[in-house]
């Protein structure tokens, strides 16, 4: 396996970390590998590059989202290049990027349909994290720094296209629309908004998916045939995140190692963050040996 995952752009609560983890569980299927929850699509991409798959379906509710990965797919070129530009543009304002970035945010929650707008705003905001109000994004820019130059973009895009041009499909749709279109020989991967960030609307998200719901799409996919592997929820140090999901699913539960959390490092403390994988259970006897720990 090639554990050097491609990327886009920085995406807080992107699975690229883990990937090599989450792709130790992945077989190699004939049918589609699908992503109803896609955000920056590091686990497609990653599957992409280890062949796991020969058709790829990225979805994601948010439409800004789903517009630059499918410039970066489709268009790569003219994404490439309004990107180069907007990003060239910071350093003509007199009182500096920051300004420049507002003004970006404020194009885009207008309705800037630009792709490279809000590629833009996502490699310069905070922390890669995406944030919303009542009137649309409203994440602040990172004072530190400018972004993502524009040769290290332009590769990253490249790389993109490279691996699922001509080999996927990109969607904006709720998910439960996504998954009623699934069919054996499928597999789907889904990294919803976890709990607690769930059942209404959070700054992180478009939207949340209700856990009752979510239980009930999963059992849908079990009395179909329909395999598909699911991050959700964890633990820190001795802080549990959200309800165990039903017993009576037919899937399999580990937790995969994600490291020291943020939190803990900036109050000197060692809790580590055990994020929660459930996996069909056929798929279980089928996945090779993991290249992380991982732990029951």
């Amino acid at each position: 396996m090639r554990l050097s995952v491609p990327n886009l752009v920085q995406y807080q609560g992107s699975k690229r970390k883990l990937a090599p983890a989450i792709l130790s569980y992945m077989p190699a299927i004939d049918g589609m590998l699908i992503e109803p929850f896609c955000g920056m699509a590091s686990i497609t991409l990653a599957a992409a590059q280890n062949n796991r798959a020969s058709f790829y379906w990225l979805n994601d509710v948010n439409q800004d989202v789903v517009n630059v990965l499918n410039a970066a797919i489709n268009n790569p070129d003219s994404l490439a290049s309004d990107y180069e530009r907007i990003w060239l543009e910071q350093f003509d304002y007199a009182d500096g990027h920051v300004q420049h970035y507002y003004a970006m945010r404020d194009e885009c929650n207008a309705g800037n349909d630009n792709p490279a707008v809000f590629l833009y705003l996502m490699a310069r905001c905070v922390k890669g994290a995406v944030r919303y109000g009542p009137n649309g994004l409203n994440q602040s820019p990172d004072k530190r720094r400018h972004g993502t130059k524009p040769s290290l973009m332009c590769s990253n895009i490249g790389t993109v296209s490279a691996l699922l041009k001509g080999r996927s499909r990109v969607s904006s749709l709720d998910y439960k629309d996504v998954l009623a279109e699934c069919g054996v020989g499928d597999l789907v991967y889904m990294d919803p908004p976890y709990q607690g960030t769930s059942g209404t609307r959070d700054s992180r998200y478009v939207s949340g998916v209700a856990v009752d719901e979510l239980e009930s799409e999963l059992f849908s996919l079990d009395s179909r045939g329909i395999r598909y592997i699911l991050s959700y929820d964890g633990v820190c140090g001795v802080k549990s995140y959200g309800r165990e999901l039903s017993s009576d699913l037919k899937c399999h539960k580990y937790l995969l190692d994600a490291g020291r959390s943020t939190q803990s490092t900036l109050l000197g403390r060692d809790d580590r963050t055990l994020e929660a994988l459930y996996v069909s259970d056929d798929i279980v006897p089928m996945c090779p040996n993991s290249e992380l720990p991982l732990m029951d």
